[in-house]
């Protein structure tokens, strides 16, 4: 057989496979978000729980990157749910950078600065220092 007797056998089958895509299936997918609305206290406290009950260093870090990424500062209540997290699973570096992702979320310095004032407790308590304690001249 040459070439185009096969090109011609196989021409209707591959008619045939050609999938179809129902309209229904994708738009059920591209529908909203589930915290699309979120209020500030609601996404506060979910985080909260979540830091709450972290096991592992891979849940913290996931949780951390998913926390940040809204277009917002996480309140003190979340951001100390998440350095007792990082204690409890024993990972200090992580403590550490959870502040240097409030320096880099806030507006300026003073925010900063009043992030560090209103966790001071915990952050004795804790026995976390901020990348500028540790490597101060």
């Amino acid at each position: 057989m040459n070439a185009r007797m096969i090109a011609r056998s196989l021409r209707p089958i591959a008619r045939t496979a050609t999938p179809v895509v129902r309209m229904g299936s994708v738009r059920a997918m591209s529908g909203s978000h589930a915290h699309e609305n979120e209020s500030f206290e609601s996404f506060s406290a979910r985080y909260e729980q979540f830091f709450g009950q972290v096991q592992d260093l891979f849940e913290l870090q996931r949780g951390l990157n998913n926390c940040f990424a809204y277009d917002l500062v996480p309140s003190t209540g979340v951001i100390e749910a998440a350095l007792r997290a990082a204690r409890r699973v024993n990972d200090y570096s992580t403590a550490v950078r959870i502040f240097e992702g409030i320096r880099e979320k806030v507006e300026n310095k003073g925010q900063y600065e009043a992030y560090l004032n209103e966790l001071k407790g915990v952050r004795e308590e804790l026995g976390i220092d901020t990348k500028e304690e540790l490597y101060s001249s």
